[in-house]
């Protein structure tokens, strides 16, 4: 259990054993001379799942994937100088979307910095603002109070990386040589006076705690009779990544029913998965609010936000335009407003509000809400059999076809991880409701492209087969990535849409400026993927119709990466979108 080798092996060995004890299970580990003792007691330790990985961009995502899945903080581990660095857009995603994380970068002692000594920089607050919170350890000690301290430093780091809301947290140890686990007697000498069962007594694994829905009930109980006065309010169920994602959708379902309001679902959450427990659910608003007659005519007094806005531009629009009274439900204490509207937080859960709901439950008179209910029920019937029929009858390989039909031929609670730019775009758009149990998966904290493969991965890793949508730049931007399969435990299809270029750029103004628009813009790399599933001894087909994809996703495979390439025309995708985005409610 403890290395007592030399000093930093104890150090090292505590750390790691501390973290187990915590309920650490994943340690992803980057090659380096100065973070030997870390790499060490990780690889060593029986029941921590230590990865080796080659870049550290791609670890981070690949973690940070991990962690998605498992609600507990991954660790990822890197030698000094800018090896460190490359962990930073993981850290910026974890923070915005709410992942936790364990950094530790491995560093030189106070002597040798500042002095040219080699790989060596500045690694204090390295990350900026960015992580929840941040510490630089003391150099290695024998003594048991410093052992102590490092304990409690390690527990406090943990709970951080969870409370009050997950995110990052990052560590900073110093190491002075021998770095290799050479002899030192004063360390053996140790061993005979350590009482494990002493050290580590009284401390465990920290449960994942939610809000007390006692705690808000006074509040709740006042704010739900202002709901069930409203005659025009409307849930909007944002993105949405939740551990228990049925518990999640029941949640509000129970909500929608009790109040008898339209909820409004993005396609990045699982809701549009667990169609049948809500009978009010409106997958098409984005394509509602194009009409402007309509959207005047929908327009709600009071809104209810579950979490983060939708991705909709036109729902964003329309909401800043009107500005109805907002209340956002969400148990962290991030403002997640960007409308800056009259919005009042509720700091809880929608699981903790649905619990209260039967306590306030009153004989209500719906009558004057149905009329309103009734409106937004009926256009999603009518634009959801037009969006259907329109793509259906589609024969041609366009882009915003593969969202739609992978609502429909996925295998029940498949992991979906859906890359940025037009990707999350269509799902919203076009993903159709259904009872799959489909969980879908993304990096919408700070909306970027970088390690969309490797985030892939660490979600697929020791899961079952996964599956993830994205476009051919994203996957270009994380090609190494593909070194993770050496790796690899599980099995991940991949649909690459290749249009060769940023397809979101055809739908903005900058697009009809060309040039400069098509070589610094759409960038087209002209990449034959299937050479670089060759040399990374990955899978790969090309799909000349969709009823082959649809025969390849039925059933996945049980291991390895495959990847599908879906060959499209950029421009003809983005004319696509413009003519019929505007088109589907219009007849209404």
């Amino acid at each position: 259990m403890i290395d007592f080798r030399n000093t930093n092996t104890v150090w090292a060995s505590i750390l790691v054993e501390t973290l187990h004890r915590l309920g650490l299970t994943t340690a992803v580990i980057c090659p380096g001379s100065r973070s030997t003792s870390l790499t060490i007691a990780f690889a060593q330790h029986q029941q921590i799942e230590a990865i080796p990985v080659l870049d550290e961009r791609s670890a981070g995502f690949f973690a940070l994937g991990i962690a998605k899945k498992l609600g507990l903080p991954v660790v990822l581990v890197c030698t000094s100088g800018t090896a460190g660095a490359n962990f930073y857009p993981a850290v910026i995603e974890a923070k915005e979307s709410r992942v936790p994380l364990l950094i530790l970068t491995a560093d030189r002692p106070a002597e040798l910095r500042e002095c040219h000594s080699g790989q060596t920089i500045d690694q204090v607050k390295l990350y900026g603002h960015y992580p929840n919170w941040q510490a630089e350890l003391a150099t290695p000690s024998l003594e048991l109070g410093m052992l102590n301290y490092l304990r409690q430093t390690v527990i406090h780091a943990w709970e951080r990386a969870i409370f009050p809301a997950a995110g990052a947290v990052h560590l900073n140890l110093p190491f002075r040589d021998p770095l290799a686990p050479v002899l030192q007697p004063e360390a053996e000498a140790l061993k005979s006076q350590f009482r494990p069962e002493i050290f580590f007594a009284n401390f465990s694994s920290f449960p994942i705690i939610h809000n007390n829905p006692l705690s808000t009930q006074h509040s709740a109980l006042s704010t739900l009779k202002q709901w069930q006065e409203c005659d025009r309010g409307i849930i909007i169920a944002g993105t949405a990544q939740p551990q228990q994602p049925k518990e999640y959708c029941e949640a509000i379902a129970q909500l929608s029913k009790f109040l008898k309001w339209p909820v409004l679902a993005e396609g990045l959450s699982p809701l549009r998965n667990y169609a049948a427990i809500n009978p009010y659910l409106i997958s098409t608003y984005d394509l509602i609010l194009r009409n402007r007659q309509l959207a005047a005519q929908l327009q709600p007094a009071t809104v209810i936000q579950i979490g983060e806005l939708p991705t909709s531009k036109e729902l964003r629009t329309w909401l800043e335009t009107i500005q109805p009274c907002r209340w956002v439900i969400d148990s962290s204490h991030h403002n997640l407003d960007p409308l800056h509207g009259r919005t009042i937080h509720l700091h809880t859960s929608v699981e903790n509000i649905a619990m209260i709901l039967p306590i306030t439950h009153e004989n209500v008179d719906f009558l004057n809400k149905w009329e309103y209910l009734k409106l937004w029920c009926d256009t999603e019937v009518k634009v959801r059999a037009t969006v259907d029929k329109e793509i259906g009858e589609i024969e041609d390989l366009i882009e915003p076809k593969a969202a739609w039909l992978l609502s429909q031929v996925l295998p029940p609670a498949t992991s979906l991880f859906i890359a940025n730019s037009m990707p999350v775009r269509d799902i919203e758009f076009f993903w159709k409701p259904n009872n799959s149990g489909t969980q879908p998966y993304f990096n919408r904290g700070a909306n970027g492209i970088d390690g969309t493969l490797s985030t892939a991965l660490g979600i697929a890793h020791r899961n079952q087969s996964s599956v993830m949508l994205t476009g051919d730049l994203a996957l270009l931007h994380d090609t190494n990535g593909f070194l993770l399969n050496n790796h690899f435990v599980g099995h991940l299809t991949i649909i690459l849409i290749n249009n060769n270029g940023g397809g979101i750029f055809e739908m903005l103004p900058i697009s009809k400026f060309d040039p400069p628009f098509e070589s610094f813009f759409a960038t087209p790399q002209n990449i034959e993927f299937s050479r670089i599933c060759c040399t990374y001894n990955v899978e790969y087909e090309l799909i000349l119709s969709w009823l082959q994809l649809q025969e390849r996703l039925k059933f996945l495979p049980e291991a390895g990466i495959r990847l599908l390439e879906v060959r499209t025309s950029r421009k003809a995708d983005a004319k696509w979108r413009q003519d019929h985005l505007g088109q589907f409610s219009a007849f209404l």
